[in-house]
């Protein structure tokens, strides 16, 4: 009101001087008093800039004539959350004025900041009145205030506040000290209206719980020619007003001699003083980002008065030495040029304001570092720049920053409770923010690997989880190869077999002109020794890698294989059978005892199995596929029969010829012992059909390479059963017992 009054003289609405103008007001920093300051200049229409908070108006038409030196607050809000969200600090604490502004700012971060993720612990507000209270009602209020603060497990707490803001936070910060309570160190990122503020009380408190503290600004840069200007204010000069030797007296902890009240044990301020020597807790020699804005006020103030009176005299000259006269103008009218001023400061920076009157600017990212001499430095580590493109709107050097020393340097966590480890998932906790969840394995064939994950996932088809459901592994692909140890035994077995019969054919070769080669048809015998040899060396097609050929010719070459030999042994006990019938006076037998018989049966046996492997390939022939379900660790390349009733079918006809075999040679099992093998071929034959009734059940029980094993051990088996049963008795007699191979002895066994 003195300021719109006449120059000396306090009466309100009445001024009688037109040499003292007031054409604008640069208030600051705190948003109240720029409220109550608005109210009063609204009414004479004076514009006023305001540099230290971006405020709310209760009235919409005062904003007018209000212009804001600060960046919109909304530009702020969202530079905090990516900056939370960038550390992935979601349990956090909030500190606020209790007033518009502090409760528009907790709003803001209640709608926004939980549909990102972020929960709060506590929301603390800051009375107005706090510093002015009686020292009883603060330490009432702030006692309880400060354990919650301090005890809390949030480590990231968001301080919203204004200049004076710094003084409460510190008064927060040494109460438990005085309970000697253990507190949690604590990670503060502060707003740009706040800055390093004291009462003189306070100077010697200690400055450590700022150290790695993060803030926004608002953005700043050094100004040409102020240091100079600091280092030369001179409090000794007449020009200097009185806070200059207020604010010297308290920084230096002396007094004036020419001062009113002299205090003991202070020394006389002398001129040997420097600003420079005081400790940036007391005051700081570069331009913050309040002073920054104080000095772009001033000159948006300028160009906007150099902008009217040009468009008013730009005819007119220069006259009283070169300045533009002065002549009675109105307030009002300076308003749309400040609005519309857009100029470069001396640091080449463009000064505007948008259509709201608030600056377009951003914000700049602060880093606190403090020193034991109780300074401390502003590290610039990042920004949030609203006109730079989307993916550089909010940019920080990580590298960069300054933790608090209980860190150790390393990332603080702002958690409710320890992440979730790769393997585990959330489950949220009834009655609990979301923030705050359990963690629980991942269930058997899933994994997670990420922490803090909402839900595992399966594996895809050809892979499988670890041990510790972390991570995917690629399944193996399992048949059964040469290069394993039951592929090696099983392919030297079959060799080996292979070898024996080899032998065995070789000796009945070899002796082909004695009575026991002779006996029961040595074409029959040489065929089922062939046929041994052949499917011992079938097994061989069951081992390795199944491919499209491999798969076509295992249970075809197998099957047609078995059915000759099997024939071949059916024949035989059938020409043993018939012998014995045709030495009968009068039988009928004698012309179907021969060769052509035995040709027959084998030929016929034959047509039928190869009938029906025609028909099989033909309709639904065997083929190599993958196998992803039936193990958890690997995937088994196997063959698919293609049709299991034409599978079956081979089988079956190759059992039935079996268990002909058996029945006929076991009614022909007490003929005399010199001229058959029913015996031996009975023996055989219940070897032979107890292996394969054996593997069917095996057979359908397994999966992958054990199914082919059973398979492998099943030819081997009943081939081998035919070996030995049928022919090793004879090689006995023929290798060991020759005397026994001869004719004569036959006959003397015959009568």
């Amino acid at each position: 009101m003195e300021v719109l009054s006449t120059q000396g003289r306090f009466i309100p609405n009445y001024k009688c001087d037109i040499q003292n103008n007031l054409v604008a007001v640069i208030g600051g920093p705190n948003s109240d008093i720029c409220l109550h300051m608005v109210t009063i200049l609204f009414i004479y229409k004076i514009p006023q800039l305001t540099y230290g908070s971006d405020s709310v108006m209760n009235n919409g038409n005062q904003g007018v004539f209000f212009h804001q030196l600060f960046p919109n607050s909304n530009h702020q809000y969202m530079g905090i959350l990516k900056l939370l969200l960038h550390f992935n600090w979601i349990w956090i604490g909030i500190i606020s004025r209790e007033d518009d502004n502090g409760e528009s700012f907790v709003q803001n971060v209640l709608s926004v900041y939980s549909k990102s993720g972020i929960c709060l612990e506590f929301i603390e507000r800051l009375s107005k009145e706090t510093v002015s209270t009686a020292t009883s009602a603060v330490l009432t209020d702030f006692f309880p205030m400060s354990y919650r603060i301090m005890g809390s497990h949030a480590t990231a707490v968001v301080v919203y506040g204004e200049i004076y803001t710094m003084i409460i936070l510190r008064t927060l910060i040494q109460l438990p000290q005085f309970d000697d309570i253990p507190v949690k160190t604590k990670v503060w990122i502060m707003t740009a209206q706040m800055d390093f503020t004291s009462l003189p009380f306070q100077k010697g408190w200690s400055i450590d719980f700022i150290h790695g503290a993060l803030s926004f600004a608002s953005h700043s840069k050094e100004v040409l020619g102020f240091q100079r200007f600091i280092q030369n204010r001179n409090h000794t000069s007449e020009k200097e007003d009185g806070f200059v030797r207020e604010f010297w007296g308290h920084a230096f902890n002396c007094f004036f001699p020419n001062s009113k009240i002299e205090i003991e044990n202070e020394e006389i301020c002398t001129e040997k003083e420097t600003l420079e020597t005081l400790p940036a807790s007391v005051f700081e020699m570069s331009m913050t980002g309040h002073s920054y804005n104080i000095y772009n006020a001033v000159y948006v103030v300028a160009h906007a008065l150099h902008d009217m009176h040009s468009s008013k005299y730009k005819d007119r000259v220069m006259v009283d030495r070169g300045q533009w006269p002065l002549l009675h103008q109105k307030p009002w009218q300076l308003h749309r040029y400040l609005r519309s001023a857009s100029f470069n400061n001396s640091a080449r920076e463009k000064i505007s304001f948008d259509e709201e009157g608030k600056l377009e600017d951003g914000f700049d990212i602060i880093n606190w570092v403090t020193f034991p001499n109780q300074s401390f430095l502003k590290v610039k580590i990042g920004k949030v720049d609203p006109q730079a493109p989307p993916e550089q709107v909010f940019t920080i050097d990580e590298d960069a920053i300054v933790w608090p020393s209980t860190f150790n340097q390393a990332h603080p966590l702002s958690l409710c409770n320890e992440k979730c480890r790769s393997g585990y998932s959330k489950t949220k906790k009834e009655g609990k923010p979301s923030c705050c969840y359990d963690c629980h394995p991942c269930p058997a064939g899933k994994i997670s690997n990420q922490t803090d994950m909402n839900e595992c996932f399966q594996c895809p088809e050809d892979q499988y989880p670890n041990n510790v459901q972390d991570s995917c592994i690629l399944k193996y692909i399992y048949f059964l190869s040469y290069e394993e140890p039951l592929g090696i035994t099983l392919a030297s077995l079959a060799l080996f077999l292979c070898f024996i019969t080899a032998l065995v054919l070789w000796i009945f070769i070899k002796h082909w002109d004695t009575p026991i080669v002779k006996a029961n048809n040595r074409s029959l015998t040489y065929t089922l020794l062939i046929c041994l040899l052949l499917s011992f060396l079938c097994a061989l097609l069951f081992i390795g890698e199944p491919g499209k050929v491999t798969c076509l010719l295992r249970q075809i070459v197998f099957g047609i294989i078995f059915s000759v030999a099997v024939s071949c042994v059916l024949a035989k006990t059938t020409i043993v059978v018939l012998a014995f019938m045709a030495t009968k006076p009068g039988s009928t037998m004698r012309k179907w005892v021969g060769e052509r018989l035995a040709a027959h049966i084998v030929l016929s046996c034959f047509l039928i199995q190869a009938a029906i492997c025609t028909v099989w390939l033909t309709t639904s022939p065997p083929f190599p596929e993958f196998d992803i379900h039936a193990m958890t660790e690997g995937i088994i390349l196997e063959c698919n029969q293609g049709s299991a009733i034409m599978f079956y079918s081979v089988l079956g006809f190759m059992g039935s010829l079996a268990i002909v075999s058996f029945t006929v040679a076991f009614l022909a099992r007490k003929l005399p012992d010199s001229f058959n093998e029913a015996k031996f071929i009975t023996f055989s034959m219940l070897v032979f059909c107890s292996v394969w009734l054996s593997f069917v059940p095996t057979y359908l029980s397994t999966k992958g390479r054990d199914t082919v094993a059973v398979e492998i051990f099943s030819i081997l088996g009943s081939s081998a059963g035919l070996l030995g049963c049928i022919f090793f008795p004879k090689c006995y007699v023929i290798l060991v017992r020759p005397e026994l191979n001869n004719r004569a002895h036959i006959m003397r066994r015959k009568k």
